[in-house]
């Protein structure tokens, strides 16, 4: 599969700190990249320089497969982008604006209206964008990132300001590009449930450094799920299982195991009833991607 996007050793320095460092990033075509981590992680930097809006202390940007200062005209001309908030003329109606960005990006008025009708803006259109909600400026913004139908989408937090609803159509409107649009999708975001539900590929970073990049798959085999054993005893369950060596916690009304294989599983029952505990229910706990990112950059602060 083409690679769209690759960095190498991307880095960016601020007098003696990093803001990214050694940054390796790799996006094949048709993928729906997730790139992941707190706020001042370096999310925002690492795109901006991708797109040349800031210029690396070191390292190299390719996109397209082609190295990005000798190529700047013909990558912007297959990019569309959304960096940090939109930028639009709060005096002009949404379509307005969308018409300077139409001039600026010399395409023709089909594909105005049909990105506005792809974000639900068209029946807001005549209205003007200081009258605009901040989800519908946020909509606004993603229409001009799309006006052009580029090969490449890069979206930085595309769902900030939105209500549930909005998060929902914003979703499932990323979800559509590749396929529908043969679109390639860089999406940055925080917000690690909504990536996990659009992302084909995630890339983590924490202070600069990636320390995870590969599918949704990958990233969550790097945690083993929960066993959770209800009994119709747990105290007594509890001293029966640890005195037959088995690792254990009581959490609420469950016995919480980590990292049990099937015979543990099979072994664990069989203690149980052999010890005449009734076996009430057997539960299988999948982390999300929130618990598994907290715990390998070790963090327990909000994202």
């Amino acid at each position: 599969m083409n690679q769209i996007i690759a960095t190498y050793n991307l880095s960016k320095r601020y007098g003696d700190t990093y803001g990214v460092k050694d940054v390796n990033l790799s996006v094949s075509e048709g993928d729906i990249y997730g790139f992941l981590g707190p706020n001042g992680a370096g999310k925002s930097t690492t795109l901006k320089m991708i797109l040349g809006l800031s210029r690396p202390t070191s390292g190299m940007v390719t996109v397209f497969d082609k190295e990005f200062e000798s190529n700047r005209n013909f990558i912007l001309s297959q990019t569309g982008s959304l960096i940090e908030s939109p930028s639009y003329y709060g005096h002009l109606t949404g379509l307005e604006n969308m018409r300077v960005v139409q001039r600026l990006r010399e395409v023709p008025d089909k594909n105005v209206l049909e990105a506005l009708k792809i974000v639900r803006l068209e029946k807001h259109k005549d209205k003007k964008v200081s009258k605009y909600s901040l989800g519908m400026k946020q909509r606004l913004g993603i229409a001009m990132a799309l006006i052009s139908f580029p090969k490449l989408l890069i979206l930085d937090e595309p769902t900030n300001g939105l209500d549930p609803a909005g998060i929902e159509e914003i979703r499932e409107l990323i979800k559509s590009l590749p396929e529908r649009y043969g679109m390639t999708v860089l999406i940055s975001s925080h917000l690690l449930s909504e990536i996990e539900q659009i992302a084909t590929t995630v890339g983590i970073i924490n202070n600069g450094v990636m320390i995870f990049q590969g599918s949704i798959e990958k990233l969550k085999s790097k945690s083993s799920p929960s066993i959770m054993i209800k009994t119709g005893d747990n105290i007594l369950a509890h001293r029966v299982l640890r005195a037959k060596g088995f690792s254990l916690v009581r959490n609420d009304d469950f016995l919480v195991f980590e990292g049990l294989t099937d015979e543990n599983i099979a072994q664990v029952n069989r203690t149980l009833v052999e010890s005449n505990i009734d076996v009430l229910r057997i539960l299988e706990h999948k982390k999300n991607l929130e618990r598994i990112f907290l715990d390998i950059t070790g963090k327990e602060s909000s994202l």
